[in-house]
Order: structure tokens, then C-alpha cells, then sequence
């Protein structure tokens, strides 16, 4: 579990094909001396096994499904991504929920400057599917990073950036039109299953209530 709050901005390396999946190498200066093989992080919001780790740098392999449905398919050598170690039993929880299981990419529209202020608005388009679960208010992660709903109209959400979140992650990095990571709020995917639980179980037929005593 992670929470959403980015420890470090790493830079991709190097991408290359691996027994039909694709290897990412990352350099960083702080997370590697954290990691030892098999252990999970989060690449901008991707929770993935690290592998290959060196004093300055790790691997982790995509599989197929991975590069597609996330925004590491449009990573190139160079690129900047977010980095995220395991939440620690004893920590302190200073995000929300993150689970590192992506929902789906949204698009980046843009970070603008609030005017006479030295904040950003960061405004992101997405896929119907996701944008139900998304509410005024409410936690989301984007990219892997623990954020908080300004407005909502339609499927183009506008979040309030604050200087450090951009110095500390790959916000800056982006261009207009790319996809990037979402993760939506668990809890509003465990409600939303809650209240359609008649529809998704299998009535008993006549001769299984007679059984059970009805």
C-alpha cells in the first residue's frame, strides 16, 4: 500500500525488450538504497517489483498489459516519473489510500498558473469510466501522487497545485495530450459494488429455496 506521497523523482534510462516483456531502468540517488530484489514501488503510481538493483539506479519489468493500460507506454529514455516506496506499518499516513493499481490514463490538459497567485491549476480530461468514481472534494492520485478534487464539470477534472508538489514530481514534465496514471478512490469503487450487489448475484431458483427451508 502507498499513500501517495512522491519521495523522489526518478529518470528512465534505458527500455528494452526482455523475454517478451519490456525492462525499465531507473535512475535515482535515493530510493535504489531502499530497494533489495523482489521488493514493491510505485513508478508513477504503477506499483512494480524492482529488480536488477544497483547503488544508483533499479529495474522492473512491464508486462504487456502494464505498457498499455498505463501511462508508461509513452515514456521514453529520459522521461521523469514519480517514486514511491511502501507505506511502513509504523508510519505516519500523510496521503489516501493508494493501492498502485491504476484505473486507466486521463489526458493532460495543461498546468496553468492561478492568476495573482503561485499556484497551478492542473486540469485533466477522463475516460467516463473513471470520472463516476471521481467527486467534489475527494481524493484522487494522479501519476502516483495524492491529490484532492477542486471542480468537477463533466469528465475534466481541475485540481489545486501547490509549488512543492511541482518541484517534488514530474507535473512540469508533462505536455498537453499525454496520458497519465489514475488511480481513483477505492472506497468509491467498494460503494459503488456495494449498491449494485442484488444485480450482480444469481437468484436461487424455485427448487434451491425449497431446499434452504423457503
Amino acid at each position: 500500500m502507498f499513500t501517495g506521497l512522491i519521495e523522489e523523482v526518478g529518470k528512465i534510462t534505458s527500455i528494452r525488450e526482455l523475454d517478451g516483456k519490456r525492462r525499465i531502468t531507473i535512475e535515482a540517488s535515493k530510493t535504489p538504497k531502499d530497494l533489495k530484489m523482489g521488493d514493491s514501488v510505485a513508478v508513477s503510481g504503477v506499483c512494480l517489483t524492482a529488480v536488477d538493483i544497483r547503488p544508483n539506479s533499479f529495474g522492473a519489468d512491464l508486462a504487456r498489459e502494464t505498457w498499455e493500460r498505463t501511462s508508461l507506454s509513452r515514456i521514453t529514455e529520459g522521461a521523469l516519473v514519480n517514486l514511491e516506496l511502501p507505506m511502513k506499518a509504523d508510519g505516519r499516513f500523510g496521503g489516501h489510500i493508494v493501492q498502485g493499481h491504476v484505473d486507466g490514463t486521463g489526458r493532460f490538459l495543461g498546468l496553468e498558473l492561478i492568476p495573482g497567485a503561485k499556484d497551478f491549476w492542473l486540469k485533466i480530461e477522463l475516460p467516463s469510466e473513471l470520472a463516476k468514481y471521481v467527486v467534489y472534494k475527494g481524493s484522487i492520485a494522479v501519476e502516483g501522487i495524492s491529490l484532492t478534487v477542486a471542480k468537477l464539470e463533466a469528465n475534466v477534472v481541475t485540481i489545486a497545485i501547490i509549488p512543492h508538489t511541482c518541484t517534488m514530481t514530474n507535473l512540469e514534465s508533462l505536455k498537453p495530450g499525454d496520458p497519465i496514471n489514475i488511480e481513483t478512490d477505492i472506497v468509491a469503487k467498494y460503494l459503488e459494488k456495494w449498491l449494485h450487489r442484488d444485480e450482480q448475484s444469481t437468484p436461487l431458483n424455485a427448487e434451491e429455496l425449497v431446499r434452504q427451508g423457503f
